[in-house]
């Protein structure tokens, strides 16, 4: 259980720390974690509604990142 809570911490900021790159976005780690986790969220959805199904741990690290790139997106347009 506390094993799979670690990956899913690494997964995340590894991810956020990729999407921030990709949309020139500045953070810490932790603002990297919430970005690549709820990136997760949103990427399984949007997979989800295209029907696209990636697997293993760089399928759930491509998916992370997406979500976690149009959260940014979205982030930016509200914050406009």
């Amino acid at each position: 259980m506390l094993e799979n809570v670690l990956i899913s911490l690494l997964i995340g900021a590894v991810s956020g720390w990729i999407a921030g790159i990709i949309m020139g976005s500045k953070g810490g780690l932790l603002k990297n974690i919430i970005l690549g986790v709820v990136g997760g969220f949103v990427g399984g959805f949007i997979f989800n509604l295209l029907q696209l199904s990636i697997n293993g741990i760089v399928g759930t690290i491509v998916t992370s990142v997406v979500g976690a790139c149009v959260v940014i997106l979205v982030a930016r347009l509200i914050s406009r």
